[in-house]
């Protein structure tokens, strides 16, 4: 059967080509599905400059971390709160933020930590109840330079699993998997 196969593609140069198109297509498909290694956000965001400088807090940008399940990305309407109007800097990357700001388009942000859908995982409860800081999953962000582009630590079960052991918080599965 493959020898037949194989006389019948050699005769058949399009079904060669059609074949070869169907395995890049296949190809194109699976890597565009996987996660991205250091993405690029599209404003280069320096988390240290914002702090040192502006005296801002995470929860001054990411404000629901406290007070939801999930932490927000900024929205253009909390960049406006101390970019509106004429730029502060000559830095290119404000200019792009005045420029969403001005047409009044989100930033694409792209998110970096996911968690499975069969996870629950609250912000709220890691922060407030179990007094988890920001660093200890994200690392030093108030040294970032450079935009977020990669996980500080994985999110596996692995890892969860141990900090909850180090912290003496419950493991049973239904606190998590819903």
């Amino acid at each position: 059967m493959q020898i037949n196969f194989l006389k019948f593609l050699k005769k058949n140069s399009f079904y060669k080509f059609f074949i070869v198109l169907i395995f890049l297509f296949t190809v194109l498909m699976v890597f565009r599905f996987l996660p991205q290694k250091n993405p690029k956000q599209p404003i280069a965001y320096n988390h240290k400059v914002h702090i040192e400088t502006a005296g801002l807090q995470c929860v001054d940008c990411h404000v629901s971390v406290e007070q939801r399940a999930f932490a927000t990305l900024p929205s253009i309407e909390i960049c406006q709160n101390c970019h509106a109007g004429d730029p502060l800097t000559e830095s290119e990357e404000e200019k792009k933020l005045l420029s969403y700001i001005s047409e009044g388009k989100e930033i694409p942000w792209l998110k970096i930590y996911n968690v499975p859908d069969h996870v629950y995982f609250s912000h709220r409860r890691h922060i407030i109840k179990g007094e988890v800081t920001c660093s200890e999953c994200h690392g030093n962000i108030n040294e970032f330079i450079n935009p977020v582009s990669s996980q500080f630590i994985d999110i596996t079960m692995d890892n969860c699993m141990k900090c909850h052991e180090e912290r003496k918080v419950t493991n049973d599965c239904l606190t998590c998997h819903r």
